[in-house]
């Protein structure tokens, strides 16, 4: 098995196992999340082969099983559900054991526009690097639209994204070169800021936030019209 298959598995299983507990009845929401995961990964695998291509970012054969497809190991497909499956288990899990904890939409806001005020700069000053400029671009449209569509997502997602960034962080940062010989995805410096976290480009916290985002906006979307069928 390779490293990245293993680590896409070991996201995904202990939260599929627990799917099944009959207190959060997490499968009785996989109608919405599946949806949403799919459409939202599809979305991001287009963005993906483009990128490959490009050569902004690639894969070390090394770590992978070498099955590919349009330039994807077969890995990075199932990144794209197992680990946003895991991540919004997280979410969920939160809001059902802790129902009340939620920012108030004045804090939403607040953090809202600190966040353009820091990201918006960083995007025009630096339009020539593929990475930064698409990826902190779609993150302010995608968080611009959470916080006007009137749904409150952000009340919550602001705190279980903190909550998921521990997991992310560690899956993250094997796959970038924590703790082993070579990275399993490398990145091309010239298409980002240079800056990271250990080993994880700065833009990768976007790309995470933006990914869940995208899909916790969907599934309210197909939620609402499942519910006036």
């Amino acid at each position: 098995m390779s490293l990245y298959l293993f680590l896409n598995i070991a996201s995904f299983l202990i939260p599929f196992l627990y799917s099944f507990e009959k207190r959060m009845k997490y499968s009785k929401r996989w109608k919405v999340i599946f949806p949403s995961l799919i459409i939202t990964a599809i979305f991001f695998i287009v963005w993906d082969i483009i990128f490959t291509q490009m050569g902004v970012w690639s894969f070390n054969p090394r770590y992978h099983s070498g099955i590919e497809f349009f330039g994807l190991p077969i890995e990075e497909w199932l990144f794209f559900i197992c680990i946003p499956y895991a991540s919004i288990f997280i979410h969920f899990s939160f809001q059902y054991f802790l129902p009340k904890v939620a920012l108030s939409d004045t804090a939403v806001k607040i953090i809202y526009s600190v966040l353009l005020l820091i990201t918006i700069p960083v995007i025009v000053f630096n339009y020539d690097k593929w990475y930064t400029f698409i990826d902190l671009s779609l993150f302010v449209v995608v968080m611009t639209i959470a916080v006007f569509n009137g749904e409150k997502i952000l009340n919550t997602y602001f705190i279980t994204f903190l909550i998921i960034l521990i997991p992310f962080l560690l899956v993250n940062g094997i796959l970038t070169g924590s703790f082993i010989e070579e990275p399993v995805v490398f990145y091309n410096d010239n298409e980002n800021l240079g800056i990271r976290l250990g080993t994880i480009p700065i833009e990768d916290i976007g790309y995470a936030f933006t990914m869940l985002l995208m899909s916790l906006i969907l599934m309210k979307i197909i939620d609402i019209k499942n519910e006036s069928i």
